[in-house]
């Protein structure tokens, strides 16, 4: 039985534009998941350019953090995703400039990044996930195949945006599949595999968003599945009826929770023929892309791309900003 918490976050809501003062996307960076990363960062400057934000780019791989603590900035909007910029990183950098921005804290963006630690604290706090192995060469993997089974899921231990995945689905194959798994950090995640749907649930605010049920011709939900092909589907909500929905916005709450994690995020799912739904990782920043599933949520709740990126914005400030138009409102559960 899983453990389900409550989010009981609230919301900063700001009516005027000005008072965020100079915004900084931080986009781009080095991760091997710059371009998805250049793409979501455009995105929400246009976005909040429109709505009157004082928004402008910055790519921390063309100017460094010197530049940037000059540069008057007043708040950041991260789109930067993968390692530099979802795993604590940059977070850790602006707290010692003290400079506001988006999203969760260091130690929450590290755990999360982490996909083993993140499990460890699932498997410890009761919420329900698929099981596991940790790969540190190609002896752990033939170990991990012997008691998990073919087919079997193998990933990088701190990548996101799919990168590094692999299905194996013979013995003959895991040797690959290691190698390019281990290439990004050095410790892999083998993982059992969940034959089912592959849902998703977006958090904002201290509100978890509709379900989002994939379906993709490919192998699985594969990088190309999320960024290139267009013939992946999309089901939101989701389910077919408000307990089943109740069902994954709680456990998608408790993951969110237990790691820590704060302003907005995605929560990751795999339902096997049983129908329980195992937790399989939580997003601190997804994709904000044509292709992304937290603005397809939230376009489902009513709240479209452009307020979507406001309402992320409004993350980064804090109670002290009580005035001029910026009022405390919590969230109704």
């Amino acid at each position: 039985m899983s453990r389900v918490a409550t989010l009981r976050e609230e919301r900063i809501v700001v009516a005027n534009a000005a008072d965020f003062g100079r915004v900084a996307v931080m986009l781009g960076g080095n991760s091997p998941e710059r371009d998805v990363s250049l793409d979501t960062g455009s995105a929400v400057l246009r976005a909040l350019t429109a709505r009157g934000v004082d928004a402008h780019a910055w790519d921390p791989a063309e100017k460094g953090l010197t530049e940037f603590a000059g540069a008057g900035f007043d708040r950041v909007w991260i789109a930067l995703h993968g390692t530099g910029g979802e795993d604590g990183a940059i977070q850790g950098a602006l707290e010692w400039l003290d400079m506001p921005y988006t999203g969760s804290g260091v130690m929450a963006s590290a755990v999360a990044m982490d996909k083993i630690r993140s499990k460890h604290l699932f498997e410890a706090t009761g919420i329900p996930t698929p099981d596991y192995a940790v790969v540190r060469h190609e002896a752990d993997a033939i170990l991990a195949a012997e008691e998990l089974g073919f087919p079997l899921i193998l990933k990088p231990a701190g990548q996101g945006s799919s990168v590094g995945i692999a299905k194996v689905f013979e013995r003959d194959d895991l040797n690959e599949a290691v190698e390019q798994a281990l290439q990004y950090s050095g410790v892999a995640l083998a993982e059992r595999c969940i034959v089912g749907d592959e849902f998703t649930v977006g958090v904002l605010q201290g509100e978890s968003l509709p379900t989002i049920r994939i379906v993709t011709p490919r192998v699985f939900y594969d990088y190309r599945a999320k960024y290139e092909s267009d013939r992946t589907e999309y089901h939101c909500p989701g389910t077919a009826d408000a307990e089943t929905e109740a069902l994954y916005a709680n456990l998608a709450t408790a993951a969110f929770n237990e790691l820590g994690c704060t302003g907005w995020g995605r929560v990751d799912f795999m339902t096997g023929e049983d129908g329980n739904p195992l937790v399989l990782e939580v997003n601190t920043i997804p994709g904000m892309t044509s292709h992304s599933l937290v603005p397809m949520a939230a376009k489902q709740a009513g709240i479209d791309f452009e307020e979507l990126c406001w309402r992320i914005l409004e993350t980064s400030v804090s109670e002290s900003m009580e005035s001029n138009a910026i009022e405390v409102a919590a969230n109704d559960a």
